[in-house]
């Protein structure tokens, strides 16, 4: 069986990088090494440099555990909170809808 990995784009990938370096600021604040943070998590130690780096190929899992032992797994919940693009999408539906039985009621006197 051959894995397959992710097509992610490039300003994509920048989101990738800054969360890594979120997470490694997050590190330091707390003086956490990576060695403590693999004792910590059980994760290796070229899975923490790889999610410092914001490798594109390591599972969102584990960053949840890196994120959950530095307390910061409740950030995770944030992500798409608030859908600003959804909503305006959804707006447009019901406005359109509107329109429509509006024209049906004109139309029937």
């Amino acid at each position: 069986m051959t894995s397959r990995s992710a097509v992610v784009f490039p300003k994509d990938l920048r989101l990738l990088k800054t969360l890594g370096e979120n997470i490694a600021l997050a590190m330091k604040r707390r003086k956490i090494t990576q060695t403590r943070l693999s004792e910590r998590t059980g994760l290796s130690m070229p899975t923490l440099r790889n999610i410092t780096r914001g490798e594109p190929g390591v599972s969102i899992g584990h960053y949840l555990v890196v994120l959950s032992a530095l307390g910061l797994a409740e950030d995770l919940a944030k992500v798409a909170l608030d859908d600003e693009f959804g909503r305006k999408l959804q707006d447009i539906e019901l406005l359109s809808s509107r329109r429509k039985n509006n024209e049906r009621h004109s139309d029937s006197f």
